[in-house]
């Protein structure tokens, strides 16, 4: 079992970076960010870049890994994506991760502008996003002809990590599409709506799954349940976090100064 935060930025940008060393200093083993453009223009948030984040993160940290949870790539031009991706990568010295999902809120974060709003539509998108990232990750030339972008193009640097930083998918249980798509890359980041998921949800969703080898489940912390649970029930990675409301930044340091459950 490993063990992660996962920051919003939604607060005064330093304060992220001091909440990232604070985690590596207890002995968490990654730091993801919140990737959003705006959260609910009711709460007066403000609201940070993830990319240049976790390049401040990278020169401040030497062990913990570093990536987004989650990308919604259908309002990212992908190749922009892998460039920041593989920077991270060089920057961090191999520790790079890359979380994609739909994204949401569907208004807030995509209609307001003048992206998509259709789920459906996004999840194209989506697929097709990843599809060309993986291409371009390779640093060999890529000649792409999708249903969301066409690319003739050669990135280098290819990333420290071969043959790629990790790639994990999130989706809403039950929905078996984002399982899908996760399973063709490196895991997957199941989410609960409007609650977190109990240890017997999350196992009667992967119930009869074939999972790959070294493939990943990463799961929200819920409370009132042992490492051991969540073991049995399939998660290889326990992720903190907390909901941009209320005292939430002191409440979330508090967690993380704690460190990882035992």
């Amino acid at each position: 079992m490993r063990f992660a935060v996962n920051i919003p930025p939604f607060t005064d940008a330093n304060s992220v970076l001091n909440m990232a060393v604070e985690a590596e200093r207890a002995g968490w083993d990654a730091v993801f960010l919140w990737d959003h453009v705006q959260w609910d223009p009711k709460d007066e948030l403000d609201v940070h870049d993830p990319w240049t984040l976790l390049g401040a993160i990278a020169a401040r940290t030497d062990r913990v890994l570093l990536g987004t949870a989650v990308t919604p790539i259908a309002r990212r031009r992908p190749w922009i994506l892998a460039k920041q991706l593989v920077t991270l990568d060089h920057l961090s010295g191999g520790r790079a991760m890359l979380g994609v999902g739909l994204g949401a809120p569907d208004h807030a974060d995509f209609g307001a502008f003048g992206d998509i709003e259709d789920p459906k539509e996004r999840a194209v998108i989506l697929d097709d996003g990843l599809e060309l990232i993986e291409a371009l990750l390779t640093g060999d030339p890529v000649h792409h002809l999708g249903p969301g972008f066409t690319v003739d193009a050669q990135l280098r640097p290819s990333p420290v990590q071969k043959p790629r930083p990790p790639i994990f998918a999130a989706g809403f249980v039950p929905n078996r599409r984002p399982l899908e798509r996760a399973l063709r890359y490196d895991g997957f980041f199941p989410l609960g709506g409007s609650s977190l998921l109990s240890p017997q949800e999350l196992a009667e969703f992967l119930n009869g799954i074939e999972r790959p080898d070294n493939w990943d489940v990463f799961t929200s912390l819920a409370p009132g349940y042992s490492v051991a649970e969540w073991e049995e029930a399939g998660a290889t990675w326990l992720v903190e976090s907390a909901w941009p409301s209320g005292d939430w930044e002191a409440e979330l340091t508090g967690r993380i100064k704690t460190g990882p459950p035992t």
